[in-house]
């Protein structure tokens, strides 16, 4: 049995063939979906009826202890705001204070742990994940609106971060190798070592697997973290928490403070004993972060959202096309950082293809997000939907809005932040619109007349997250694929046509101001980002 305790030498180079968990897609092609239907259903009914039976009290963790502050906040979910997901704490800087040290006072056992037993506890804690995955996804689309399907697909991403990181430890035998010796006398091993304690900066739109992926990157390789959850999505990351205690992690390893992002989120991004940040959100906030202290050489593993386009030419598969756009551009209401919002359509197939993506469009189902129909539910705040309207209303007076441009209401969706999908044309290539991230279901949809054009406009952004194209020429395709400027690029996916990189085969990587290190997740060169390089010379 592997992993009774500290594996031998040749237990650890045992190769396991990924898999991704594909929890859905897996049922479906069984012929048994129906059965991910009915679990999801139960998870789902027992998730309200606790809510709306009891207010949950959730506390800060540090040192392995439950905290609680004299200040809360209400979770209230996006899709209902008569539903309250619990009560969380308003941590304070003091809180992130204590728990960082709290993590470096644990940093001096962890980081001598057998790697083999680190990969042991995470294996446990996937276990425990798989057992518990339908009430994860429930909590999931209640605390951030994600439709059943999302919701899953965010908890199998969270179990393929932790397979696929503990495959890549066992292959890599924890980073440590012996080196040719430069003398006859000297005896040379190389091996990456941890930092220390980092922080761990949780968006709200994957609250599971990127709150997963980035935790296990950090602890696997021997450094202790704080996570800051985000205040509009914290029930994931709490339940993570509680999994991994369950798992054996040892006090002060993990730690977690939920609360403002300007004092829990700013105390732990600036604080002095902080030996690296790993943070998914914002460009600006990615950049103080990274600038936050120019003294010190320190890690920063930023992922800053993009502007992402698709290319589609007039010797594309238009009905493909169509779909792969829609799908990118309005999963999960266009809250994804890979979402789709600039599309740049070829003149002589614009039309015919605006036609076909308004009518998929009009035919998503809007609405609440538990339903098995939905395919978009609420945008995640009040502030978004805002800005979703108040930019709608800036698209139909700079350019013409072809669908959508208002709130999605009647009925139970007047307690909620719904959206409707739009596509908007005409707009000047320098709009903000065009240019801005808006994190909302508004697509721009622009035409062009060369693929060196298209290629040049698609280009021309700060940022360098996704991009695709449709075309059936592979000359055209080879160009797209020199001479784009983003990390994770695809050619006629119709199953999402910026969006769905999966762990293990395409490593999810911005480019330019999308990310901080120029190396992807759920790929070989994850866990290194997290390590240091030391060489050990021992003379006979």
């Amino acid at each position: 049995m592997i992993y009774p305790g500290v594996p031998s030498f040749d237990e650890r180079l045992i190769t396991v063939t990924f898999r991704n968990e594909d929890t859905y897609q897996r049922l479906a092609m069984q012929g048994d979906g129906e059965s991910f239907h009915s679990g999801y259903e139960r998870a789902a009914e027992r998730l309200l009826a606790q809510v709306q039976e009891v207010e949950t009290d959730y506390p800060n963790h540090i040192d392995g202890k439950p905290r609680l502050s004299e200040r809360q906040f209400h979770d209230l979910s996006p899709g209902d705001e008569e539903i309250v997901v619990g009560l969380f704490q308003n941590g304070t800087a003091d809180d992130a204070d204590e728990a960082v040290r709290s993590s470096r006072e644990a940093f001096r056992t962890w980081s001598r742990e057998d790697w083999g037993e680190r990969v042991h506890i995470f294996e446990k804690a996937a276990d425990l994940m798989r057992r518990s995955k339908y009430e994860l996804a429930a909590a999931i689309t209640l605390d951030n609106g994600k439709n059943r399907y999302e919701a899953m697909a965010d908890v199998d991403e969270a179990l393929d971060f932790i397979a696929y990181y503990c495959g890549e430890m066992r292959r890599s035998n924890g980073f440590e190798r012996v080196s040719d010796p430069p003398y006859p006398e000297e005896e040379v091993t190389v091996s990456l070592r941890p930092y220390g304690a980092w922080a761990v900066i949780c968006p709200f739109n994957f609250p599971l697997a990127i709150t997963v992926g980035m935790t296990t990157g950090a602890l696997l390789t021997g450094n202790t973290v704080v996570m800051k959850p985000s205040s509009t999505a914290p029930l994931p990351v709490q339940m993570f928490y509680e999994i991994m205690y369950r798992a054996g992690i040892p006090d002060g390893v993990i730690n977690m403070v939920s609360g403002p992002g300007s004092e829990v989120g700013g105390t732990l991004a600036h604080h002095p004993l902080i030996d690296g940040v790993v943070f998914t959100g914002s460009l600006q906030v990615g950049l103080d972060i990274m600038t936050s202290q120019p003294w010190r050489q320190r890690p920063v593993i930023a992922e800053m959202g993009s502007k992402n386009p698709i290319i589609v030419t007039q010797e594309a598969d238009l009905d493909a096309a169509a779909r792969g756009v829609i799908a990118s551009a309005f999963g999960y209401s266009g809250q994804k950082c890979s979402a789709c919002s600039r599309l740049y359509a070829h003149e002589t197939i614009f039309e015919p293809l605006l036609d076909k993506m308004v009518e998929l469009a009009d035919g998503l189902v809007v609405g609440d997000p538990f339903e098995r129909d939905t395919f978009m539910g609420p945008v995640i705040t009040k502030t978004a939907l805002d800005n979703y309207l108040r930019w709608s209303e800036a698209a139909r007076k700079d350019g013409r809005v072809l669908t959508g441009g208002e709130r999605a209401d009647g009925g139970d969706l007047a307690r909620g932040h719904y959206a409707r999908p739009t596509i908007v044309t005409g707009l000047p290539e320098e709009h903000e619109l065009v240019r801005r991230e808006l994190f909302v279901p508004i697509l721009c949809a622009q035409r062009y007349s060369t693929l060196p054009e298209a290629l040049q406009r698609a280009n021309a952004t700060e940022f360098g997250l996704t991009a695709g194209i449709f075309t059936q020429n592979r000359v055209e395709m080879k160009y797209f694929f020199d001479n784009i400027e983003f990390g994770v690029v695809y050619a006629n996916r119709q199953r999402g046509g910026s969006t769905g990189a999966m762990v293990g085969g395409q490593a999810f990587t911005g480019w330019k101001s999308s990310g901080s290190t120029g190396k992807g997740t759920g790929s070989v060169h994850y866990l290194q980002q997290f390590l240091r390089e030391q060489s050990r010379t021992v003379c006979r």
